[in-house]
This record gives C-alpha cells, sequence and structure tokens, in this order.
C-alpha cells in the first residue's frame, strides 16, 4: 500500500498502471490457456483483483473456483455490484482463512437482488474480518473510468449530499471553474482483472452481449486481465463487425474457453441463472454465520470446488435437463426482449 499526500492506493498507482500499460506487449498473440496456468500466473498474494459482470450477470465463477483452490491471501476485491464471484471467495475464507483471505472490498453492492444480502458478506462484515470502502454504482464506474483513462482522479457530484464522502476516499474542493463544491474519486487500477464474456478471439479481442457492466473499463484499467468465454471464435469472425469488441486484445493477458462459464450465475443469451443452487450454497453459508456449524459449507466446497479438478468436472455435477432447462430460459427471456 503506497502513501502519497494522505492518499493511498489500493492497486497500483496511476503511475505505476500508466508505466505498465505503456509498456505492456501489444502484439497480436495467441493468449489461450488453462485456468490453473492463468490464476498462478497472473494473481499472487495482496493483488487488487477487479470482479467484472453485474450481481448474478456475467460472473467470473469458474475464475473464482480456480482462485479458491489455488488458495490466496490478503487479497482486496473491487467491483460495482457483484454477488456470486466474491461469495465464492469469502466463502473459502470462511472455512479456512490460512488457505485464502480477503483483506478489503471497495464496492457498491455485495447481493444477490431477488436473493437478498450476500451471507458471507454478512459473516465477514459481522466480524469485522474484512476492510469495507462503500461507493455507488456510478462512484465504482467512474473510478474504474478514472483507471482506464490513466487518470489519478475523476470529479463528480455523484457523492455529495450523501454518506459516501464519510466512507470513502472522496475528496470534495471548490471546483476552480465554478467554485462551486466538487467531489474527486481517486481511480481505480487493479492488478488483475477477472472478467467472463459471450465470445473472445485468441488475441482478446471480447464480445459482450446485454449489459456491458463497466468490464471494458475495468479492464483496461488494470495491469493484467484474465478472460473467460463461453465460445472461442475465429479472429475473422470478430474482424467482420470490430464495433461489437467492447474489451480489445491489448488489454487482456489470457483467454480460457469455459462454457458455463458464469454458472450458476445467468450468462445473456446462453442461460438463465439456477435459483435453486445459489439458494443451496447461500443456505450453507448462514448456518455456519447464525450458529458458527461450517459442515455444510465444507461439504458445498468439497464437493463442487476442491474435489473437481476443473470447472468442467463441477459443471457435470448438474443434471442434462437441468443444463437444458436453463438454457431454454435464457433463449424465452432473448425472444421476448428481442
Amino acid at each position: 500500500m503506497e502513501t502519497n499526500t494522505e492518499m493511498y492506493w489500493t492497486g497500483l498507482s496511476p503511475d505505476e498502471a500508466r508505466e505498465l500499460l505503456v509498456n505492456k506487449d501489444k502484439s497480436m498473440k495467441d493468449k489461450r490457456m488453462t485456468l490453473k496456468q492463468a490464476v498462478a500466473q497472473f494473481i499472487k498474494n495482496g493483488d487488487n483483483v477487479g470482479i467484472g459482470g453485474f450481481v448474478n450477470i456475467r460472473q467470473p465463477i469458474a475464475i473464482t473456483h480456480e482462485m479458491v483452490r489455488h488458495g490466496f491471501k490478503d487479497l482486496t476485491l473491487s467491483w460495482q455490484s457483484a454477488g456470486m464471484a466474491p461469495d465464492y471467495l469469502a466463502g473459502a475464507m470462511m472455512l479456512d482463512p490460512n488457505h485464502f483471505s480477503i483483506k478489503r472490498v471497495e464496492m457498491a453492492y455485495w447481493a444477490h437482488e431477488a436473493f437478498g444480502l450476500s451471507p458471507m458478506f454478512r459473516y465477514l462484515a459481522e466480524r469485522g474480518m474484512i476492510e469495507i470502502e462503500d461507493w455507488s454504482n456510478y462512484n465504482m464506474s467512474a473510478r474504474f473510468k478514472a483507471g482506464a483513462m490513466g487518470l489519478p482522479f475523476i470529479p463528480t457530484r455523484g457523492p455529495l449530499g450523501s454518506d459516501i464522502v464519510k466512507t470513502s476516499r472522496t475528496k470534495v474542493i471548490d471546483c476552480p471553474f465554478t467554485s462551486r463544491p466538487i467531489a474527486l474519486l481517486p481511480a481505480s487500477n487493479p492488478d488483475v482483472a477477472i472478467i467472463h464474456v459471450q465470445a473472445a478471439d485468441m488475441y482478446g479481442n471480447c464480445i459482450i452481449r446485454g449489459t456491458d457492466a463497466t468490464c471494458a473499463e475495468i479492464a483496461m484499467a488494470s495491469a493484467h486481465t484474465i478472460v473467460t468465454c463461453e465460445q472461442l471464435v475465429e479472429h475473422e469472425l470478430v474482424a467482420r463487425n470490430p464495433k461489437d469488441v467492447k474489451i480489445p486484445f491489448l488489454a487482456v493477458d489470457a483467454v480460457i474457453e469455459v462454457p458455463f462459464g458464469s454458472y450458476p450465475g445467468a450468462c445473456r443469451r446462453h442461460y438463465y441463472f439456477n435459483g435453486e443452487h445459489i439458494r443451496q450454497f447461500h443456505a450453507a453459508a448462514n448456518a455456519m454465520r447464525k450458529d458458527g456449524s461450517s459442515a455444510l459449507l465444507q461439504a458445498y466446497y468439497d464437493e463442487n470446488i476442491f474435489g473437481v479438478e476443473c470447472f468442467e468436472d463441477y459443471i457435470a455435477k448438474f443434471p442434462v435437463k437441468k443444463l437444458l432447462a436453463d438454457q431454454k430460459a435464457e433463449s424465452f427471456n432473448c425472444e421476448r426482449l428481442a
């Protein structure tokens, strides 16, 4: 953690991030690798990890499973709104903080809308086990935007008139042009971003359908980006419609094709979320939060994460009929909203 005139950076400093981007290899090279390789190569203890997706949509679940198997210490997690991805990481910390631990979270929302507040968040927060910096969705998006632009901060009116000024590193100054108060938000430059998309080519050009969820900004703001995709497609297919590329190859360091890589969350045009499985996972965490019993949560991790070699083995545990039903449910939604 670097201190600079009362401002501290919980990931890269803006100068470090800019230098890394300038010196980054921007050649179009084959970036395909396995999840094990990507997680081991690009994530290290103490990193600030930027998480893409939104709540239960396009969460990088496959990557978080591999992170849990690998084990990391003292991570900072940064996101806009998320649910299942930080849940898997936090659940691992609940079970064994010596194997996996989170030091700090910087976010706007850690919950599941229809499924309620994350029980993992409640467990860690109620026990004072993590530092929490509270922002709004817009504020976190703006912070990633500043990081992507190579700026140390970004001016907004967002925090003014709210308690966010009291819970964050927001600085309020008199605007040099209007003399009225303006809030300055520190840039967010994660050490590594973890993102799931619908399609990508082997160079890292990514296509996102539905909400962008600030994923492009997180990728451009980070020193490294690991991308999983539902489909790995030929570069020529991507090049036909360059406007479809939401994240350019120069921001991406690793590409892994992982069908159902957001499951049991949802992925636009591919599958709807599995509410029954999400509730099962949360029930196990709630049992530990309420009475300290870790048996259900440990059994879940032993069966679904530690007991498998790869994410494909986890997906294989779901009945084919259920996977097809969730695909059909999303197909129905796409047709209805087309």
